[in-house]
């Protein structure tokens, strides 16, 4: 007798419908390079590999951003703080949009500040915020007053925190191993759970996945994934703009994605910092096409 598995209760929870937004934003990182990110995934063959996978796709292109050199940083605690904001604004509307209309938002980065701007967007259309899983080498969750930088893409989490009502007992860190010591303390005082790279390899991919779900997801589509691909290693990804060594291996970024997959509970998945400019042959924009499409469904069987 043939018991069914894990891949087949992700097979039917395949996502049916994908609107991609590109946002080549570079404003909240001191290293140029992410803003051509959208386009290196494109260029992996995203749309038609989702296709593939029976998936409808609209593109709904780039939303405009203005390079630094056309920009005033204003604040220095949170350079071009403004511009990334009203940006971020435009792309919550486009976001509320797909999700009333019953599409999957995925939004391509540049850096990772574009996530106040989805995260926004989903939960005006919901009512409320997604729980979040934030996969990342760093925490990101500096304030102005904390940020050694003042660079924004350190300081989304605070702002979703602090601007969109993300619960931070709905929301997990994932491969952390670059935390400032404010945002230790922060993550402290604020009880969001963390899973540093240590718990990874205490638990396995697995079992971290299996208790960030059980902290963040509510329901069917009740989940956000943020996915900085610095998270990953760099000999895995490269083509990133602050990159740690001890990160997540090819194989537990795809676990990863397909435990979120199987769950059925994803709403909206953002991918961002992929910097072409330090990429070899287009390996991470490749990467992060192949993780999507296991968060999306994509099984071996």
């Amino acid at each position: 007798m043939i018991t069914q598995t894990a891949p087949a209760a992700a097979e039917r929870k395949r996502v049916a419908k994908v609107d991609v937004v590109g946002v080549p934003m570079d404003l909240g990182a001191d290293r140029r390079g992410v803003d051509m990110g959208p386009s290196a995934i494109r260029y992996a063959r995203l749309k038609e590999s989702l296709e593939r996978l029976g998936i409808e796709v609209t593109d709904h292109g780039n939303l405009r951003v203005p390079v630094p050199e056309s920009a005033t940083e204003a604040e220095a605690d949170a350079k071009y703080y403004p511009i990334i904001k009203a940006v971020c604004d435009e792309l919550a509307g486009i976001v509320e949009g797909v999700v009333r209309a019953g599409g999957f938002p995925l939004v391509l980065g540049g850096d990772h500040s574009i996530a106040m701007g989805t995260i926004a967007g989903v939960a005006r259309a919901r009512g409320r915020a997604p729980g979040v899983i934030w996969v990342d080498a760093h925490g990101d969750i500096n304030t102005p007053l904390t940020s050694p930088s003042g660079n924004v893409h350190g300081m989304p989490v605070h702002f979703a925190l602090q601007e969109h009502a993300v619960d931070p007992a709905r929301m997990a860190f994932i491969g952390l191993r670059d935390v400032d010591e404010g945002e230790k303390k922060i993550i402290r005082e604020l009880g969001v759970k963390a899973f540093t790279m240590a718990d990874v390899d205490r638990l396995g991919m697995s079992g971290v996945v299996a208790e960030a779900l059980a902290i963040v997801a509510d329901g069917e589509h009740s989940v956000h994934v943020s996915f900085d691909m610095d998270g990953v290693d760099p000999q895995e990804a490269p083509g990133v703009g602050t990159p740690v060594r001890g990160g997540i291996t090819y194989r537990e970024a795809h676990l990863l994605m397909e435990g979120v997959a199987a769950s059925g509970t994803l709403g909206s998945l953002e991918i961002t910092e992929i910097n072409p400019i330090l990429d070899r042959e287009n390996q991470t924009a490749i990467l992060a096409v192949e993780l999507i499409l296991s968060a999306l469904g994509k099984t071996t069987l």
